[in-house]
């Protein structure tokens, strides 16, 4: 088994690129299937969950093409007249994100089969909200066989309200809705920025989506939609990890290609503990040359702290001065990384959706696995502030949403490499 091997003691310092955001760019790709033609997506990261998605597309009938213009990664995605509305489940199982070609198929076929999604162990993600909008909208769903079976004779508009303001169940509606006969309306939609991002590449195609941005979203449907040229929003989620990284090795790191209001409370927490916080042109840049000080984390929809945040937060609690408090208010399985980093000496506490840590010195290196992408950079970034060495098993969860992500933290002065490892049965 490939692992990567931490040696800590490591205070980075440097420069790192942030491109397109992992929960942006899947988005954007399945939104391409609402315009027969070429529509091209750009600011790619070059992870697995891209492939994946390249290859689920590639599988309904497009052709999907990767390309390099002007050091940026792009892929140009040509959409047949007729698709097969099938997603199947070889590659649906891999990324839960997979889920969102439903609402494209829907809109442009008339109905989709699409097997119920797999991704990160991080708790229960009910496609409920998904599926309840769907049917105001004159759509018949139900699961057959490990399936997502939808049918429609005809997309209308309506009034729907999301119990919780979920990133999925806006992006399958308003992706159904912009082809749909009238006026949808979807109250307490997620204000994501990528969600927004996914707004503005449809009104590129030609929708009509009014209130991006807000809670509140009026999408009148047109006739048909056109193929467009979109960059996909920085990745804040990787941002946020530098800046955490930078904190927990009392390092000093400049994030090029990110948006810092997008992290303005992970920023704040930033501060709060100690750490300057320099708002750039093209990013910012974290610093601090002295142990941080504890800070409280609450996990909430955007604008707040994004949940996919919290394990790199508790990385930097666990070597902090003080106690901190963290709820978790999205995923119930997430604090599953509380027990491989408290096999590395840190002090965490868990109850139901709290967690209470008491920040240590320092930690000790020690033999770990990754549960999900955020845990597994969680725990590298506890790697790195642990006596000795720690190895991160099941890696390729890092690689569904890192960039090279041992090569950036090499250059920044880490000693980390991918290895073969006994340990784990390598």
């Amino acid at each position: 088994m490939q692992v990567l091997r931490v040696v800590g003691g490591a205070r980075l310092a440097g420069s790192v690129d942030v491109v397109g955001a992992k929960n942006s760019v899947l988005k954007l790709m399945a939104a391409t299937l609402l315009a027969p033609g070429a529509s091209t997506v750009g600011n790619l990261p070059a992870i697995s969950d891209v492939t994946i998605m390249r290859q689920l597309l590639e599988g309904m009938g497009c052709d999907a093409e990767e390309s390099r213009v002007d050091a940026v990664d792009r892929v140009t995605i040509t959409v047949p007249d007729e698709l097969s509305p099938e997603a199947p489940y070889d590659l649906v199982r891999k990324i839960r994100g997979s889920i969102c070609v439903l609402g494209p198929l829907i809109a442009r076929t008339g109905g989709a089969k699409v097997a119920l999604p797999g991704g990160d162990a991080i708790g229960t993600r009910p496609l409920d909200m998904h599926f309840a909008g769907l049917e105001k909208m004159g759509v018949d769903i139900r699961i057959e066989h490990g399936y997502v079976v939808a049918e429609s004779d005809e997309l209308r508009g309506a009034n729907i309200w999301l119990d919780f303001p979920s990133v999925g169940a806006t992006e399958n509606i308003m992706t159904a809705a912009v082809l749909a006969k009238g006026t949808t309306v979807i109250d307490n939609a997620a204000r994501e920025p990528e969600i927004v991002d996914l707004c503005q590449m449809l009104v590129a195609m030609g929708a009509q989506i009014d209130g991006i941005g807000s809670s509140t979203l009026e999408i009148t449907g047109v006739e048909g939609l056109h193929p467009t040229s979109h960059d996909a929003v920085p990745d804040r989620i990787v941002a946020g990890t530098w800046a955490m990284a930078a904190l927990a090795t009392q390092g000093d790191i400049t994030v090029r290609g990110a948006k810092s209001d997008h992290l303005r409370i992970a920023l704040d927490k930033v501060d709060r503990a100690g750490g300057v916080v320099e708002t750039l042109v093209d990013g910012f840049r974290v610093s601090i040359d002295h142990r941080p000080k504890s800070f409280d984390v609450v996990t909430l929809p955007y604008p707040g702290l994004a949940t996919d945040l919290q394990p790199q937060a508790i990385a930097t609690l666990s070597v902090a001065e003080g106690t901190a408090m963290i709820t978790e208010n999205l995923f119930e399985s997430r604090f599953m990384f509380c027990d491989e980093i408290s096999r590395m000496g840190a002090d965490v506490r868990t109850d139901g959706h709290h967690a209470v840590v008491r920040g240590r010195e320092a930690l000790s290196g020690a033999p770990v696995r990754a549960t999900d992408i955020r845990a597994g950079v969680g725990l590298v970034i506890a790697g790195l502030v642990a006596d000795g060495v720690t190895e991160v098993a099941e890696i390729h969860h890092i690689d569904r949403g890192y960039v090279r992500f041992e090569e950036q933290l090499r250059a920044l002065g880490a000693e980390v490499e991918r290895v073969e490892s006994t340990t784990f049965g390598g």
